[in-house]
């Protein structure tokens, strides 16, 4: 699949202003865990907005995709320091998108390959799990590590989920690793 154009389309921070009129693929993960990195890797152009501080994410964020359907950038969770009240806002709104959205394709989760999953992660790969809805787990920031050692990396966070390691897929937002097989599957999707 290629992409040919890329477009930030709309914020939202209310359920009843999500978008019913493409078909979607949410980007979900803890705080700082590099979904907008991710996307911007994706789309080889710096769309979504990345920094170093957690919790930046606070919106779900919609980019119109070679104009027939949206990467969908959802707030990251697990995110403390932002006070038990946003916490709990962004966890509903989390799961909000997910039960309501209708043209949800696919959900790519996000685990960060150099740390074990946080109970957070654990919870949200149950939830998914038990909606049924497809998704894909990605182990971001796969660079970060000697390329020898991705499959222990990738061995432990699918012994910590109870997986398989062919369910984890290794991405690198610098080098691009990985990038080629989400776009298959995202073209399988559609």
């Amino acid at each position: 699949m290629k992409i040919t154009s890329a477009t930030f389309k709309i914020s939202v921070s209310s359920l009843k202003n999500i978008l019913i009129d493409k078909n979607e693929f949410a980007f979900v993960g803890r705080s700082n865990v590099g979904k907008s990195s991710l996307i911007n890797s994706l789309l080889c152009q710096k769309l979504a907005r990345t920094s170093t501080t957690p919790g930046r994410t606070r919106l779900i964020n919609y980019f119109e995709i070679n104009k027939s359907f949206y990467f969908v950038d959802l707030p990251g969770y697990g995110f403390h320091s932002a006070g038990k009240q946003n916490e709990k806002l962004w966890a509903q709104l989390i799961e909000g998108y997910l039960n309501f959205s209708k043209n949800l394709k696919r959900v790519f989760m996000l685990v960060d390959i150099r740390h074990s999953p946080t109970q957070d992660d654990k919870q949200m790969l149950m939830y998914l799990s038990y909606t049924g809805k497809p998704f894909t787990i990605i182990a971001t920031k796969a660079d970060k590590i000697a390329k020898s050692k991705v499959n222990s990396y990738i061995k432990k966070i699918a012994d910590d989920f109870c997986i398989t390691s062919a369910s984890i897929l290794p991405y690198s937002s610098q080098t691009k690793v990985g990038r080629e097989e989400i776009l298959n599957i995202i073209e399988s999707s559609l």
